[in-house]
């Protein structure tokens, strides 16, 4: 790899995330501004929550917030939102659902609201509607009365065409959230074989949406999607995931996994939650959720867009030919398909962290800027990491009795002489010890050089 400028704002980074470490935590909070990092200390704290929960469910409700207002632009004709898809992955009673809980109760709470104003604005509608054109007239009505239309950000279990019908309504974006997420991909095929998991593939991608709905001629067309999906799942069922067409159609790789590296069961803090800390929190949502969404005249949303200051862009290609000498020399297809996943995701993270660092008063937001992509950078490598795990995890349910004592007796770091004498203990031949570690390179194991390999998640 080339000489790289140190940058002084990544070593101030470094030492707040050394400040704000935590046992349990792999999350770089210094990604975030203080006042944001400060919230995720005080939740952690208080309540006892995993810091990458926290910290990833807060990550996704700013990208909500975020919506289809804004896109950066890495070069003329590529622009990305700030869609993302995440997965709290964890044993039961580990405390995945109240992060999610905390981070996104602004919305829930302008949802609630919004519902009361459409409940209102329907009955009035409902009653107009009711009256003969006369009576419309002299009431001072419109002889054709609008229907309300309802405000939201969440939606849960709904099938594509529902959700097709509320996009329609916010095209500012939505965000699917549901507390297991097992039952949201379970129920792709549901319907049509492979045609829900082709809805979400293309939505991820931001291409136009076409939903016909049944009984009408209309059809719903949404020019440009914005979803954003979150929730939870267990580890036991990690292997769900990999099954029938999920990981040849790339599906898996689009999936941003947060898997803290301690998965015991939450103690009860004494500590109570300082009484403005959800106040707080709120008002930064809420800041987000006040952004214009302008429009054109056809009532699509413009987005404003924001390009890359000349130095942050040139760190940003620096990075991604770094990262394309990684995807050559990865040995694991799975894992190349993640990794270039990734290449989108960071440019949507420059995205969100520099809103992020606006909203809260650090920054501008007319260009992304070079802090914002160093800060991208590190936020991408720890995704790139919780995708090994999360890869090894699925891949250790799917291992024999025989691989897994294997697994379990070999040290952290070893030499393929020393591993396969372990294997021969084991009854397992050399051919077989040798093909079951060439598989495994990005699931399993990692490779440091020729003949010096280490194990993953441990």
């Amino acid at each position: 790899m080339g000489e790289q400028t140190i940058v002084p704002e990544v070593l101030l980074d470094k030492a707040i995330e050394l400040g704000l470490s935590f046992s349990d935590s792999a999350f770089p909070i210094g990604i975030f501004p203080s006042e944001i990092r400060n919230i995720i200390a005080e939740v952690h704290e208080c309540q006892g929550f995993p810091i990458d929960y926290i910290a990833s469910a807060m990550l996704v409700a700013i990208a909500v917030g975020i919506g289809n207002t804004h896109l950066v632009q890495l070069k003329r004709g590529w622009q990305e939102s700030a869609m993302l898809y995440v997965a709290l992955v964890g044993r039961p009673g580990t405390n995945k659902s109240h992060p999610l809980s905390f981070a996104m109760k602004p919305f829930l709470d302008f949802d609630y609201q919004e519902n009361k104003l459409y409940e209102q604005a329907y009955s009035e509608y409902d009653n107009v509607v009711r009256m003969s054109r006369k009576e419309r007239i002299e009431a001072g009505h419109s002889e054709q009365p609008t229907e309300p239309i309802r405000r939201r950000f969440i939606v849960s279990d709904i099938t594509p065409e529902g959700l097709s019908f509320i996009h329609a309504q916010n095209k500012r974006g939505l965000c699917l959230w549901t507390d297991e997420l097992s039952a949201w991909f379970k129920n792709f095929n549901r319907y049509n074989s492979g045609s829900e998991e082709q809805f979400w593939l293309s939505v991820f991608s931001a291409k136009a949406t076409i939903s016909d709905r049944k009984g009408n001629r209309s059809s719903i067309f949404i020019k440009r999607p914005f979803i954003s999906v979150v929730g939870t799942i267990q580890k036991k069922i990690l292997g769900e995931l990999s099954k029938g067409e999920r990981s040849s159609n790339g599906f898996i790789d689009r999936i941003l996994f947060v898997m803290p590296n301690l998965q015991q069961k939450a103690r009860w803090s004494r500590t109570e939650l300082p009484d403005d800390t959800e106040k707080r929190w709120g008002g930064i949502i809420r800041r987000l959720i006040d952004l214009p969404c302008a429009k054109d005249e056809e009532g699509e949303v413009t987005p404003e867009i924001i390009p890359l200051e000349e130095d942050a862009k040139a760190r940003l290609y620096m990075w991604q030919e770094e990262h394309a000498r990684l995807c050559d020399t990865e040995a694991n297809e799975v894992l190349v398909g993640v990794y270039c996943k990734l290449e989108i995701y960071i440019i949507r993270f420059c995205l969100i962290i520099q809103l992020a660092r606006w909203v809260c008063g650090e920054s501008e937001k007319s260009a992304i800027d070079l802090m914002s992509v160093e800060r991208a950078i590190t936020l991408t490598e720890y995704f790139r990491h919780s995708a090994q795990q999360v890869h090894a995890e699925i891949a250790g349910v799917q291992l024999t009795q025989q691989q897994q004592q294997l697994l379990a007796e070999l040290p952290a770091s070893f030499q393929t002489a020393e591993a396969l004498s372990i294997a021969q203990k084991l009854g397992m031949k050399e051919r077989a010890f040798k093909d079951f570690l060439s598989r495994n390179i990005g699931h399993l194991f990692a490779k440091e050089r020729h003949g010096l390999y280490h194990k993953l998640n441990m």
